[in-house]
């Protein structure tokens, strides 16, 4: 598992539920940490029985948490990223 946050590797036997990753202190049991996370989805996870979490971000203490398998790319700013894209599609200058 690597953590959302800043893509580092967790290399612990078990994930607490208010563990935090030793490089930028992101919560590791979290919904964005999840194999279940998917975002989209009906309270973004694919685990029909887990209860809403608000923050995804913050640890939790769902049951069905599962390290994710999958390599987490560090968290980005999308709204950030999409405004660019708009600006250098109409290539607007600022």
């Amino acid at each position: 598992m690597r953590c959302h946050g800043c893509g580092a590797p967790f290399t612990g036997e078990r994930v607490g539920v208010r563990d935090v990753c030793g490089r930028c202190a992101a919560y590791l049991h979290c919904c964005r940490n999840c194999d279940f996370y998917a975002p989209g989805l009906n309270n973004d996870c694919r685990e029909p029985m887990a209860e809403r979490v608000a923050d995804k971000l913050q640890g939790n203490f769902c049951d069905h948490f599962r390290p994710g398998t999958a390599a987490a790319s560090p968290a980005r700013d999308d709204a950030g990223a999409a405004r660019s894209k708009l600006d250098a599609l109409f290539k607007k200058d600022r």
